[in-house]
């Protein structure tokens, strides 16, 4: 009984990072839509790299929860309920977005860490390697947006 209470506390983080994904993935879109200015170009290039990099991360992760024998959730209100990553609002000038997605990063790299540290509580050596390999890509992109951002 133990271990499945165990792998119920694991894909509760699992099914966190679903939800952050997807509305991080809407929030790229967004961005990548909707972003004007003299670094249009390169930011819309940006953007879309990064939400086809989110979508992948997603996958994977509900992937991983099906594969533990959870449903990750599946609709928008879930996915918003549940997210600690805000919707765009639509006001957001370049700067903004790009502050925002730092921040964004930082916060599910934070979340990361203690998922991998339950994970590997719970000998669940795959959701701890896989979540790592998302930390490490983010914070590559996070130190990237915060050199683009330094004056």
């Amino acid at each position: 009984m133990a271990k499945t209470k165990e792998k119920v506390q694991v894909t509760e983080i699992l099914d966190q990072q679903v939800a952050n994904f997807s509305v991080l993935s809407m929030k790229l879109h967004h961005y990548h839509w909707y972003v004007k200015g003299e670094n249009f170009f390169t930011l819309h290039v940006k953007f879309e790299e990064l939400y086809t990099e989110a979508a992948l991360h997603l996958d994977t992760i509900a992937e991983r929860m099906l594969s533990l024998g959870k449903l990750p959730t599946a609709t928008l209100k879930e996915q918003l309920a549940l997210s600690s990553i805000k919707e765009a609002s639509g006001e957001e000038s370049s700067k903004e977005m790009v502050r925002a997605l730092a921040d964004d990063f930082e916060t599910v790299c934070n979340e990361l860490t203690e998922g991998i540290t339950a994970a590997e509580d719970k000998d669940d050596q795959p959701t701890a390697d896989m979540f790592i390999a998302i930390r490490t890509s983010l914070e590559k992109h996070r130190w990237m947006l915060e050199a683009y951002l330094a004056e």
